[in-house]
C-alpha cells in the first residue's frame, strides 16, 4: 500500500540505530506513522483507498520521516476515528513496549507494587497509565521537572531521583520496569520482593549491556531479571488504540516539529529529557 503520512513519532530506536550506524534499508528512519491510504496493491484485502491507518514500520524497513511510504497491510491497523493522527503516531512502539514489558515479561497482577524507573518519557508515560489500568500500586521515578506529570498520569507515589535513591530504601516491589537511569543491576534485584520480576527496557548503555549479559545468571532463584524488545503486534496495537478511544490512557506529547526540522527532533529526543512523545507533523 502507498500511505500518505500525516504524523510520525521519533523513538529511541531511531537515534540509537543512527548512532550505531545501523541504517534501515529504505535509508530513511521513522517507524511509528499514521496517515491515509493513497493506493493499494491488487492483493490487499483489509484496506481501501482513503482509509485512515496507523502502525509500526520497524520490521518493514522504517521510512516514516517522509511524505509517503509503502507498507504491507500487516504493518498497519485502521486508525479509530476518535484518535487524532498525532495520537496514532505516538502510540505504536512506545505503548507496545510498555504493554509487553508489564504484561508479557512482568506478568503484572492486580494489587502488586510496581516501580517504573523513567516514568516521564514516551515508554514511561504509557507504562504508568497501563500499570494503573491493571489495578496496581504504581511508583514512578523521574526528575524534579516531571514529578507533577507522573502524578497526573495516576502514579500513587513519585520519587525524584535527584533527591532520593530508591535502591537505598526499604521499599520492595513485585515488578520493576527500568526504562531510563543508571542503577546497578544488583541494586534492582535487592529492591525486588522475594518473587519479584525486573524488566529492562532501556537505560544507560552499560546498564543495558549488564542486563543482557548477566540477567539470566541472576535469575536463578525466585527473583527474575528479564529484558524486553517490543514486537509489533496488531492485536496489541488495536487493544491499546481502544484504551485511548475509551479514555483509559492517553499519549503525552512533549514537542511537535515539521518535517524539515526532523534532525532537531532527533537531537532533542537523544538528549534524554523528553516529557512524553516527540511528534513530526507531515500534513
Amino acid at each position: 500500500m502507498l500511505i500518505k503520512i500525516y504524523a510520525v513519532s521519533v523513538n529511541a530506536a531511531d537515534y540509537r540505530s543512527m548512532k550505531m550506524g545501523l541504517i534501515p534499508k529504505r535509508r530513511i528512519f521513522g517507524a511509528d506513522i499514521s496517515g491515509r491510504v493513497e493506493s493499494v496493491g491488487k492483493n490487499i484485502r483489509q484496506f481501501k483507498n482513503g482509509d485512515e491507518v496507523m502502525g509500526d514500520l520497524a520490521k518493514f524497513g522504517f521510512g516514516g520521516f517522509a511524505e509517503y511510504v509503502t507498507a504491507p497491510e500487516k504493518a498497519l491497523i485502521i486508525k479509530p476515528v476518535k484518535i487524532s493522527f498525532e495520537e496514532g503516531a505516538a502510540l505504536p512502539m512506545a505503548a507496545l513496549t510498555a504493554l509487553q514489558a508489564l504484561r508479557d515479561k512482568g506478568n503484572i497482577q492486580k494489587g502488586q507494587k510496581v516501580l517504573i524507573v523513567g516514568s516521564a518519557g514516551g515508554v514511561g508515560t504509557f507504562a504508568v497509565q497501563l500499570a494503573k489500568y491493571f489495578d496496581t500500586e504504581v511508583t514512578g521515578v523521574c526528575g524534579s521537572n516531571n514529578t507533577l506529570q507522573t502524578s497526573s498520569l495516576g502514579a500513587d507515589c513519585v520519587i525524584d531521583y535527584t533527591k532520593e535513591d530508591f535502591t537505598k530504601s526499604n521499599m520492595r516491589y513485585n515488578l520493576i520496569v527500568a526504562i531510563n537511569g543508571n542503577y546497578p543491576i544488583l541494586a534492582y534485584k535487592k529492591t525486588l520482593t522475594p518473587d519479584g520480576i525486573y524488566v529492562m527496557v532501556g537505560g544507560s548503555l552499560s546498564q543495558i549491556f549488564k542486563s543482557l549479559l548477566f540477567g539470566w545468571l541472576l535469575s536463578f532463584g525466585s527473583k527474575k531479571m528479564r529484558t524486553v524488545s517490543a514486537k509489533a503486534n496488531n492485536k496489541d496495537l488495536e487493544f491499546l488504540a481502544k484504551l485511548i478511544e475509551d479514555g483509559k490512557i492517553k499519549p503525552v506529547i512533549d514537542r511537535r516539529y515539521t518535517l524539515d526540522k526532523t534532525a532537531d527532533a532527533m537531537k532533542y529526543l537523544s538528549e534524554g529529557h523528553a516529557r512524553g512523545k516527540v511528534i513530526i507533523n507531515i500534513e
